[in-house]
């Protein structure tokens, strides 16, 4: 996954080096250390800019995030073209989430959240949360600019990005099949758009 960079070239190179080594490695088999010779700086340099393991952590999971979220904020600019829009929408998320990087990180998130609790939250706020906040938002200016029918904007939103992960992505989760290529990715969100467009349009009619 390509990671934006920040304005510290320092702070991006230690996130960069944590994120390769967490999703490699694993979290608990990754220290300091060896995120400061990766990246490389001196250790004092990495806890100048962060303190604990944990933080550093956090900071490589909101990262992870950042991909859909901008490209999501990109397309909910405009709302001449819905289709265009939505189908933008759904190609990063798809790009995303069955991305090698996109499946190690879930499942690290999964496994560290028991002994740190506040990544889920963390993990939760910094993706999933605005995105389907983002697409909700979209949804209520559709309605009011008299677009699109739909009584339940949150409930929309959440279908979407379930209709997408359909049932393809558990079985990638859990390694029992490969992850898709781009013509089945493209397949699914041919498959998906038109089918929401019909509810969006058509809802309480």
């Amino acid at each position: 996954m390509m990671i934006p960079k920040s304005i510290d070239p320092k702070r991006q190179a230690i996130i960069d080096a944590a994120t390769r080594m967490f999703l490699a490695h694993g979290y608990r088999n990754v220290s300091m250390d060896k995120i400061a010779q990766a990246a490389p700086v001196s250790k004092a340099t990495l806890y100048n800019h962060f303190d604990s393991k944990n933080a550093l952590l956090a900071a490589v999971v909101s990262t992870l995030c950042t991909s859909l979220l901008q490209t999501m904020s990109e397309a909910v600019i405009e709302s001449d073209d819905i289709e265009k829009h939505l189908k933008k929408i759904a190609v990063s998320f798809m790009d995303l989430l069955f991305s090698e990087d996109g499946m190690a990180g879930y499942r690290l998130f999964i496994t560290e959240s028991r002994d740190f609790p506040e990544l889920g939250q963390l993990a939760y706020e910094s993706g999933a949360l605005p995105a389907l906040t983002g697409l909700e938002n979209y949804l209520r200016r559709l309605n009011a600019d008299g677009h699109i029918n739909v009584a339940d904007t949150e409930f929309a939103a959440n279908a979407f990005f379930n209709l997408l992960k359909g049932d393809l992505y558990l079985p990638c989760l859990f390694s029992i099949r490969p992850l898709p290529s781009t013509d089945e990715k493209n397949r699914v969100i041919n498959q998906v758009i038109p089918f929401y467009m019909q509810g969006i349009l058509h809802a309480d009619q």
